[in-house]
């Protein structure tokens, strides 16, 4: 198992350098840390008393990876979650906040657990998390994983501009669909004629 750093260190190199792209609504990013991000947490980098675009290019790799740890890992308690789960969770609230807890819960209600959708991870989130991985871990990490990638192609249906994260300029899996697959078995990957069918009504 790797350790929480491990998996934000990981994280890190997936979210790549700075882009400032103005269909994100977290503005500048950098290492996955967004403009929004450095705001609500008060990372006057520059010392300017103004947090902006040049905070986020001051941004290190280090800083970026305390933040993941500190606050999309430890604070939402992901550590509460079974360890089959917690490097895709963990990558997937970096990415999307408490969808991803949402998404984790959605999926144990339609295993026909009963538990709130709500986006946090409490004593009901874990215990009926643990109680679904006990029955067939792998299985449960590979259905987080399908949930999170479906939830990717539900979100670039409702949103034109999403669908560059979903599907590449060459017209192939975009960022969203590989980083989803990479904490899916294999066996359960898209193929590309599998794929073009499911964006096929996309402009």
């Amino acid at each position: 198992m790797q350790t929480v750093r491990q998996i934000a260190d990981e994280i890190v190199g997936r979210e790549g350098g700075y882009v400032d792209d103005p269909d994100d609504p977290g503005g500048a990013t950098k290492y996955g840390v967004t403009e929004h991000t450095m705001r609500r947490l008060g990372l006057d980098l520059s010392g300017d008393g103004v947090i902006d675009r040049l905070d986020v290019r001051r941004l290190s790799k280090a800083q970026a990876v305390d933040i993941f740890v500190r606050h999309y890992f430890e604070k939402p308690r992901l550590g509460l979650l079974p360890e089959v789960v917690q490097p895709s969770v963990f990558d997937m609230y970096v990415n999307a906040g408490t969808q991803a807890v949402r998404i984790l819960q959605r999926l144990l209600r339609d295993m026909g657990f009963q538990i709130a959708v709500d986006g946090v991870v409490g004593p009901q989130t874990a215990r009926t998390s643990g109680r679904a991985a006990d029955r067939d871990p792998v299985t449960f990490g590979d259905a987080y994983a399908i949930a999170r990638r479906n939830y990717y192609f539900r979100l670039a249906d409702r949103r034109p501009s999403s669908r560059k994260y979903a599907r590449s300029r060459a017209g192939g899996k975009g960022g969203w669909i590989k980083r989803a697959e990479e904490f899916l078995s294999p066996t359960y990957h898209l193929s590309d004629a599998e794929f073009q069918r499911r964006v096929s009504g996309w402009d």
